[in-house]
């Protein structure tokens, strides 16, 4: 679809300084309320004095102007800011593309060429669809909705995702993004229905009721890159293994994902390696090198690359992992470069409410003398099962070496780290595997780079070598590579428009599909992919979503309407899932799943009419998706959207983003009379109402939550601790960050979780 760029910016460069001002009073007229007369004087004696600006100068003196008032009292400067861009994008475009300037989008089917030559698309798209195809798509293509954009969501969608030929000219406008990422995720669709399936995905994302993951959002339908968010992969205690893992991760991180590595099975320092006894330098060395990998290997050219490891709590070198982020000590044991999690039997979190003994073992040793490897153990039920018991053996054997130390003492390191360094995430394993709703094909021993991942897990083995023909032949028994795709819901915007119903399944079948479009350089990531079907429908915007509503975050209303929500969410993420399953068959190990056997449902109390009439008919024709719901970050693609993060509250009503010669003021979305007084700060928030929301959010989301927990830095050891017990306690599976108000700026989240 074409529509014209504003009469005003045609010819722009001979506009005199009169018609220049008219042009920015223009944009004004949109919104009456905001007070402008100051700034068009300004403006107005700024052009006069420089008599020698250019297109672009005057453009951006504009735009300057506007993001000079953003206020609390007047947000929507934001919005003018976005228009002025908005030109200004467009007219790039057309300079790049060579059609009219007058025109704000020129041809869609010429677009799609152009760039295809270029090899920046992928010929998958010319070749599956045909010219009339894209021309009929390209009429559904609808400008208009490129004024939902504020200017930071704009010109971050603008810097970091629209595509740009080498040269950094720009081609490719907002709304092209998003059908390119709609054609690519319908690709495979039967042709019978493919462009209407192309058309609804184009609606909920040009809408901005959902977001892509941050590699779907960039990649979609060009030659290069792949779209999933992040990857888990699990070390073998062999140095094959080891190493192996080491060039996974650096494949993935080459490719854009986050990669989350679980190290608990490595023997600790000091174990024997073929019988010499102290000869093992523990994980702390390969933890270096995987530093070393994540710093070498970016994200195709834009960041370095997001690693986080995990070790169980009962593991030997348990305290020297806790201290590789600190500032302070032997540099030779520090990575700095790597995030941190721990993962958390009940029985350790017992202990620390007891101020009871903890014991460390060698995880080799155990395997050696005991027979078994104790991670590979989880307690069934609250307060007992195999874990403990598998622990209480080993405390008993006469022969077993360990370390013995107070829990409180282990509880205390880690709460240093998180307030020096925000980590280590804590993985409450029991919890976490309890609720796996696949525990018939697996366990889950860590999560992923943001903590919201939960899905089996094993090692990829090497089973035989050999030479044949002159070639040499590796043979690998691939384990469990698990692999997240992301998308979320933008939740003010979509429950406000009462779009869930439509929304959710055409978003479960774009997610669907980066399973089967997607291209993962690592084979048994691709094996697991298609074994399990995962996704990770997420939301964000939950503190929006409240101000809009006019609900307090410290209040009983907002912890049940959480509970009402995430349900509903849930109940018609799952019958997606089920009607797919109808349509293209269950994923391959659906049989014996909890799914199958109605657990899943058992475990979480859905009894009603409709969750019992939804799990008969999944007894019958499956899910499509072993798992379904994971609530991500979404840092950048909520900005993007113009909500807030993630089910995070709001850091302040305004604050600003730093660009790399000058500041962008934001305000929190929608902020007026009827919202302010709902955008409390998060840190002068109960962050124990915080846990009282996702406690209910949990039970309804098969995978966990990015949920951070916000303290300030003056903190007491006994307050951080009542609320890691108090998150243990309510069924949390994981808890994200420890934000204190001393790092609030210098916290990154994972960028490939972002959507």
């Amino acid at each position: 679809m074409t529509t014209t760029l504003s009469p005003h910016y045609h010819g722009l460069q001979t506009w005199s300084t009169d018609q220049l001002v008219e042009y920015f009073q223009e944009k004004l007229g949109r919104y009456p309320t905001l007070n402008a007369q100051l700034v068009c004087e300004k403006i107005r004696q700024q052009l006069t004095h420089r008599q020698d600006y250019s297109l672009h100068q005057a453009t951006q003196l504009m735009i300057l102007s506007a993001l000079e008032r953003i206020s609390i009292e007047e947000p929507d400067w934001t919005f003018v800011a976005a228009d002025l861009y908005r030109d200004v994008l467009y007219n790039q475009a057309a300079q790049s593309r060579g059609h009219e300037p007058t025109l704000a989008y020129g041809s869609f089917y010429e677009l799609i060429q152009t760039l295809t030559d270029q090899d920046l698309y992928s010929a998958k798209l010319l070749q599956s669809y045909s010219k009339e195809e894209i021309e009929e798509i390209g009429t559904a293509i609808d400008p208009a909705k490129d004024q939902l954009f504020t200017y930071i969501g704009l010109i971050t969608l603008a810097d970091r995702y629209l595509t740009k030929s080498r040269q950094k000219e720009v081609f490719e406008l907002p709304q092209e993004r998003f059908m390119i990422i709609a054609m690519t995720l319908m690709l495979s669709e039967p042709k019978d229905k493919r462009l209407s399936l192309v058309k609804e995905s184009y609606w909920a994302l040009s809408n901005l009721y959902m977001t892509v993951a941050t590699p779907t959002l960039s990649n979609a339908g060009k030659s290069y890159g792949q779209l999933s968010s992040c990857f888990i992969d699990t070390v073998e205690d062999d140095l094959r293994s080891i190493f192996d893992s080491n060039t996974d991760v650096a494949t993935l991180s080459k490719n854009g994902g986050g990669i989350g590595v679980y190290l608990g099975k490595i023997r600790s320092r000091g174990s024997d390696i073929k019988g010499f006894k102290g000869t093992s330098s523990g994980v702390i060395p390969w933890m270096k090198q995987l530093n070393n990998t994540a710093v070498s290997v970016d994200q195709l050219g834009q960041r370095k690359g997001a690693v986080a490891v995990y070790l169980d709590v009962w593991h030997k070198d348990i305290l020297s992992f806790l201290d590789v982020r600190l500032n302070n000590g032997d540099e030779r044991l520090r990575t700095h470069d790597l995030f941190t999690g721990v993962t958390i039997p009940d029985l350790f979190m017992e202990a620390v409410e007891a101020r009871a003994e903890w014991h460390l073992f060698d995880p080799h040793e155990v395997r050696q003398v005991m027979g078994y490897s104790l991670e590979d153990f989880f307690d069934e039920v609250a307060g007992s099962g195999s874990f403990r018991q598998k622990y209480l053996e080993c405390v008993q054997h006469p022969t077993l070496s360990r370390r013995t130390i107070p829990a409180i003492d282990i509880m205390k390191s880690i709460m240093i780290s998180q307030l020096e360094t925000g980590t280590p995430y804590m993985f409450y394993r029991d919890t976490v595997n309890r609720m796996n709703p696949n525990p018939h094909k697996g366990m889950i021993y860590c999560s992923n780079l943001c903590t919201e991942i939960m899905q089996n897990m094993s090692a990829t083995t090497m089973s035989e070598e050999f030479v044949k023909d002159g070639s040499i032949i590796t043979v690998k028994t691939p384990g469990d590579f698990v692999v997240c795709n992301l998308s979320s819901i933008s939740l003010a915007r979509a429950v406000l428009s009462d779009v869930l119903p439509r929304l959710i399944p055409i978003q479960v079948r774009m997610l669907d599909n980066v399973i089967d479009q997607n291209t993962l350089p690592v084979p048994q990531a691709r094996i697991t992919n298609q074994k399990y079907r995962s996704i990770g429908l997420g939301t964000f915007g939950w503190h929006h979503l409240l101000a809009r509503k006019g609900i307090r975050w410290e209040s009983n209303e907002a912890v049940e309407y959480c509970d009402t929500l995430y349900e509903e969410i849930n109940y018609l993420t799952v019958k997606a899932s089920l009607a797919l399953s109808k349509e293209k068959g269950s994923y391959p190990v659906f049989k014996g799943s909890e799914w199958h056997n109605g657990n899943y449902f058992k475990k979480r109390h859905y009894s009603s009419e409709r969750w019992t009439h939804l799990k008969e008919e999944i007894a019958e024709h499956g899910v499509r998706n072993a798992y379904m719901m994971a609530v991500a970050p979404n840092s950048s693609t909520s900005i993007i959207a113009g909500s807030t993060a993630s089910i995070d509250p709001i850091f302040r009503k305004q604050y600003s983003e730093e660009k790399k010669d000058y500041r962008i003021p934001v305000t929190a979305p929608d902020l007026g009379p009827e919202t302010i007084w709902y955008y409390q700060s998060v840190y002068t928030l109960d962050q124990h109402w915080s846990i009282r929301q996702n406690a209910k959010r949990q039970r309804h989301i098969d995978q966990s939550i990015s949920f951070n927990l916000y303290v300030r830095n003056d903190i007491k050891a006994k307050e951080l601790l009542n609320l890691h017990l108090h998150a243990w306690e309510s069924g949390l599976k994981t808890t994200y960050y420890v934000r204190s108000t001393s790092d609030i700026d210098s916290i990154e989240d994972c960028e490939s979780c972002s959507s």
